[in-house]
């Protein structure tokens, strides 16, 4: 069996800007090898205010899924505030294997940046 159940991104930040059609975006990249589909949970912490949860995905096996923070609703409709800074826990059902992305359009020379979160 590959991955884990819990991941931690410590770093997350979208900012509003958008150029022509590309938005400054992140997305949770996950690849589900459990021989089920994973249900996973995100649970988003900000430096001022309390968690935003109620954010869901699935992830079929032996499928890929990015998870687009910018289109993400909850339970009670809202979204990810843009130009905040934020932490995000993704809790799983099925290990899952987790990879974090950001574009950033804030610069002539659009950024792509990627990591492995963290997972004990």
């Amino acid at each position: 069996m590959y991955g884990k159940n819990v991941w931690l991104i410590a770093d997350g930040f979208m900012s509003d800007t958008q150029k022509g059609e590309h938005v400054s975006h992140e997305s949770i990249c996950v690849l589900n090898l459990s021989g089920e589909t994973a249900n996973i949970q995100l649970t988003v912490y900000f430096e001022d205010a309390e968690p935003l949860r109620g954010l869901h995905a699935t992830c079929a096996h032996e499928r890929s899924h990015h998870i687009r923070l910018d289109r993400l609703v909850s339970d009670d409709g809202r979204r990810i505030p843009k130009n905040t800074p934020y932490s995000v826990l993704v809790e799983s059902d099925r290990p899952i294997a987790v990879q974090v992305s950001r574009l950033d359009v804030t610069q002539p020379e659009y950024t792509l940046m990627t990591t492995i979160p963290y997972s004990d």
